[in-house]
């Protein structure tokens, strides 16, 4: 896949038949909703597109995620959600043989993921289990750190659900289980397999059981959503309404870098215009018009505001920087779409 911006002359939601829709950041911030999540959502079902919730928390049920959402005007049922524990799981599978004993740190969702897959919990490396399942839950302490420590210590292989070093709450981002899995490899020096993004695992399982045929990956985070997509090749629509800002678009490698950014999920119902390269360095979209000139982005006169503009500079930065020119990094504004 390209490692540039692509254009849809239709909205997405048409487009595309199945959007895979990231959670914190993208349809609700904690426990609170994002402006436009439900609208833009409910209008992209409308209009033809299913929508998987593919997420990287693995401490939760699929039925009690279907219940926030739908607490949060956005209906949803549990076969609609993709946990990062059903991905441990069947990465677990991969390697293993039912009944195989696995050692579990997180919360009830892996529990139920793993125990669905057929093997059997155990609490304590003294279980001699074969595997340790990682995953984020806020009651997890230096207790079950240690006894996954000892377990991973003794041979057992580490699958972490994902590696995500902070998660978004109401208050700020707080540790995810990146951090937690940290830990563990610090007093084991084995580095864990990981079943969540940027892994592809999740699309992939979340494409298949939805039989689609054209999926769309909506994500508020470069490191994580936009770069399993990349990993998956499919197409990935960065939201600003998360962790990764306009800013962090403009500067992205090649392998985090989003085919389609847009300000909130109202993205879904719009055509995306493609930068074109104009006279004298400038790459134009929607009329707004950015250039990368003696190693400095340079903006139009209409200043860092506007989804064309961040565009129009992605364009500009994305061609200069893979054609080996220099881009100094301090050159490039917060951008707000």
């Amino acid at each position: 896949m390209t490692p540039g911006l692509l254009a849809s002359e239709r909205p997405l939601a048409e487009a595309y038949d199945l959007a895979l829709v990231d959670l914190d950041g993208v349809a609700y911030r904690g426990h609170l909703p994002i402006e436009h999540a439900a609208h833009g959502l409910a209008t992209a079902r409308e209009r033809g597109m299913r929508l998987v919730f593919v997420t990287n928390n693995a401490s939760r049920e699929p039925g009690d995620v279907a219940a926030q959402l739908t607490g949060l005007d956005i209906p949803t049922t549990a076969d609609e959600v993709m946990t990062a524990a059903q991905a441990c799981a069947a990465l677990l599978r991969t390697r293993l043989e039912p009944g195989a004993r696995v050692l579990v740190v997180g919360g009830k969702g892996l529990v139920t993921a793993v125990e669905a897959a057929g093997f059997v919990v155990v609490a304590s490396a003294d279980d001699e289990p074969v595997a340790v399942a990682q995953g984020y839950a806020p009651e997890v302490g230096w207790t079950d750190l240690a006894e996954a420590a000892y377990a991973v210590g003794r041979g057992a292989w580490h699958v972490a659900s994902n590696l995500d070093g902070s998660l978004p709450t109401a208050r700020g981002y707080a540790p995810g289980n990146g951090a937690l899995v940290g830990a563990v490899v610090s007093a084991t020096g084995v580095r864990p397999d990981s079943a969540g993004k940027p892994t592809p695992t999740m699309y992939r399982l979340a494409t298949e059981r939805a039989g689609a045929t054209s999926p769309l990956v909506v994500g508020d985070r470069l490191d994580t959503d936009l770069a399993g997509a990349r990993a998956a090749e499919y197409p990935g629509l960065h939201v600003l309404t998360g962790v990764s800002s306009a800013r962090d678009d403009v500067l992205a490698p090649q392998e985090l870098r989003p085919t389609f950014v847009a300000a909130d999920l109202r993205g879904l119902l719009e055509p995306h215009p493609l930068p074109v390269a104009g006279a004298e360095g400038w790459w134009e979209c929607g009329g707004r018009a950015a250039r990368v000139t003696g190693g400095r982005l340079e903006l139009d006169r209409q200043g860092p505001t506007g989804i064309d503009v961040v565009r129009a500079a992605c364009a500009a930065a994305w061609a200069a920087v893979d054609a080996g020119q220099p881009l100094d990094a301090a050159s490039v504004p917060e951008l707000t779409a």
